[in-house]
């Protein structure tokens, strides 16, 4: 009896030394991960890593991690001249294969989401005197951009100044998102001498999108426009 206990301590022993061997190990590859994604310029800031497979150390054998997830706050995404900030970044990656001291890593699936606040959807769209003939007409200054808001289930709003401009939606394709449907009306048609004028669309393409995800889809909400993201066989390191 006195064997059995003995060896039922040192099995409980062992496995808590494992145990607690996993989670360091876990930590670890976490802060390699957040650190490799700023070096290899797919983050523009350290991310929170999370790691969900246990236990861990049978990954290091096999250099493949199944539950890989990623958040961060404040990243930076734009067309190339123009950043603006993208906020609740979050992704759940799997089937991670990592290479070469975590240097390299390819994910088989991956999805995520973010924010961008309408405030900063609208830096993205080029001035209104582009947008809208007659614009000059208006009593806002040249460079004035729209002021957009929640319109609605798959609507925004814009203003220009004081002036209520309109409806419209936003849609995407690949990375490309398209502001469109905007049409003058009230005030603003008036005094622009354009009654029922339509707003011409206006795209911007996203580069560099965090994690090394594509834009998969944009839905108008309260605080801002959620983006969706999507990628199969990505290049997430390296």
């Amino acid at each position: 009896m006195r064997g059995w206990v003995k060896a039922t301590i040192g099995l409980v022993v062992l496995s808590g030394l494992l145990v607690g061997a996993d989670r360091i190990a876990v930590g670890l590859a976490e802060d390699e991960v957040a650190d490799q994604l700023v070096k290899s310029g797919r983050m523009s800031q350290r991310p929170d890593v999370s790691i969900g497979d246990f236990p861990f150390l049978t990954d290091l054998v096999s250099m493949k991690v199944d539950d890989l997830r990623i958040s961060a706050d404040g990243l930076t995404v734009g067309d190339g001249s123009r950043q603006v900030a993208l906020h609740s970044f979050r992704a759940k990656l799997s089937g991670v294969a990592v290479s070469d001291s975590m240097k390299s890593a390819k994910v088989a699936k991956g999805s995520g989401s973010g924010l961008i606040s309408y405030a900063d959807l609208a830096q993205l769209l080029p001035p209104a005197s582009q947008m809208m003939p007659g614009a000059g007409r208006l009593p806002v200054g040249a460079g004035t951009r729209l002021s957009l808001s929640y319109g609605g289930p798959g609507k925004i709003k814009a203003s220009l100044g004081p002036l209520a401009v309109g409806e419209g939606s936003v849609h995407s394709q690949g990375n490309t998102v398209t502001a469109d449907g905007f049409q003058l009306t009230g005030v603003a048609a008036m005094v622009a001498g354009l009654a029922n004028q339509k707003i011409e669309p206006v795209s911007f393409t996203l580069d560099r999108l965090p994690a090394g995800l594509q834009l998969s889809g944009v839905t108008p909400q309260e605080d801002g426009l959620q983006l969706a993201f999507q990628g199969d066989g990505v290049t997430l390191i390296g």
